[in-house]
């Protein structure tokens, strides 16, 4: 039985217990996104636990965006598995980089490393594509504020990455993007002409476009990596020099 395999590789705190017994019914598909987990009361006495250690993990589970927690009674009600993993990424990733364990730029680095790789990978004929043309010409609308154009920005990028077809990657990425999104924000103070550099990403970002449908990869990826690279530097953000 799965409750002796767990038992017989050591003892855990009992809400890892009930991580670990959520994990393996994923694992065997006797759990998939959109179901539901058993009954607070339920779990309790079928994992011999208390009813705390599974709303601990449950409360886990939610921060790690595995499951939403509803309340009362209904068809909302009970708790629900979905999968969110560029929340729970995210989250981790903002709060390493607020200690400064993980420094910027850093991040921004990977995000480069990244999205250069998506570009180069992107398929011409994704329907993501669409959806960031769509948001060229969101972000080309007269009187957006820095808050709204930046908004529109990661939107367009991260629709580049699911362009790819790469799960993993599109959650890495929104994760990274997550994580540094403030601090992206607030590089804007240090813009000499925030309009002159608007409209320089705007043209970056129809070029990225264009060579992705034009089947240019490898244009796509340099591209890509000069315009993260350049609206970093032009920030103050102190980067090492691409090869």
């Amino acid at each position: 039985m799965w409750l002796d395999h767990i038992k017989y590789h050591g003892p855990m705190r009992t809400h890892q217990l009930v991580l670990s017994w959520i994990e393996n019914e994923l694992s065997e598909g006797r759990l998939t996104v959109g179901g539901r987990l058993p009954a607070e009361r339920t779990l309790a006495e079928q994992l011999k636990v208390s009813r705390t250690s599974v709303r601990e993990a449950i409360r886990i589970l939610e921060a790690m965006g595995v499951v939403r927690a509803g309340v009362g009674s209904g068809p909302d009600a009970g708790t629900v598995v979905i999968s969110d993993p560029t929340a729970a990424l995210g989250s981790a990733l903002r709060l390493h980089v607020a200690t400064q364990h993980l420094p910027v730029a850093d991040i921004v680095e990977t995000r480069v490393l990244l999205e250069s790789w998506a570009a180069s990978k992107a398929s011409p004929q994704a329907p993501e594509l669409e959806a960031a043309g769509r948001l060229l010409d969101e972000m080309a609308a007269e009187g957006l504020d820095v808050d709204e154009f930046l908004a529109l920005d990661v939107r367009f990028h991260l629709a580049l990455a699911d362009a790819a077809g790469n799960a993993v990657v599109s959650a890495m990425m929104g994760s990274l993007r997550e994580s540094i999104q403030r601090y992206a924000a607030q590089l804007t103070s240090n813009l000499p002409d925030w309009e002159a550099t608007a409209s320089r990403l705007k043209a970056e970002h129809r070029e990225i476009l264009a060579a992705i449908r034009n089947d240019d990869g490898d244009h796509a990826a340099q591209l890509v990596a000069a315009h993260i690279e350049g609206y970093y530097r032009e920030a103050g953000l102190g980067l090492p020099i691409s090869s």
